[in-house]
């Protein structure tokens, strides 16, 4: 197997948007001589990395190089979501879960490192962790339901447990940050 191209996504795939502002992973074809009619393709990390047959060329493999980018982005809608599109879903679970409760300002944190996200009761400012953009949208949603409801009450009262109860998955989502954590602790321990 042999690495021919890179891609800067932004170019190759500006028809895959959402939001108002585009962020796209970094593609990666790998061309496989052992491959003669499947191709399959897989996150590793934030990059999406695709293994395709050597011998589909042109056309062809442009239609099977979309084709996957795209299901694969749609098992993982954040990995290329702005503030912008952060914002309009927290507007959305507001509306559906807490009455139209809405923040001033929801944005990606590099710096959360320790928690999934925080809250600025005061400013109406949420800030979710980076590191959740390879999580699944559900958790994504639970999380920003978490934050949401501190706009409303600003501690871990019986109040926010009954507003977070609302969100139907939460008891999942909680025991997806809980795995997650450690699993990233052990890999962090490993190194």
């Amino acid at each position: 197997m042999k690495i021919v191209s890179k891609s800067n996504s932004s170019q190759r795939f500006k028809h895959l948007k959402t939001g108002s502002k585009e962020h796209y992973p970094e593609v990666e074809v790998r061309y496989s001589s052992r491959r003669r009619k499947t191709a399959s393709a897989s996150w590793e990390g934030e990059r999406i990395v695709l293994t395709v047959p050597a011998t589909l060329h042109g056309n062809d493999r442009a239609a099977v190089v979309d084709a996957l980018v795209q299901k694969l982005l749609s098992t993982r809608p954040y990995v290329r979501a702005s503030d912008d599109d952060l914002i309009l879903r927290a507007k959305e679970l507001a509306d559906q879960y807490l009455g139209g409760v809405y923040p001033t300002a929801v944005q990606w944190s590099k710096g959360q490192l320790k928690r999934w996200g925080s809250c600025t009761a005061a400013t109406g400012t949420i800030r979710i962790s980076e590191r959740l953009k390879a999580a699944p949208s559900w958790v994504i949603d639970g999380v920003l339901l978490h934050e949401l409801a501190h706009l409303i009450e600003p501690n871990h009262s019986e109040r926010f447990k009954v507003l977070t109860a609302k969100y139907p998955r939460m008891a999942e989502v909680q025991a997806f940050l809980e795995g997650f954590s450690l699993a990233t602790e052990q890999l962090r321990n490993k190194v």
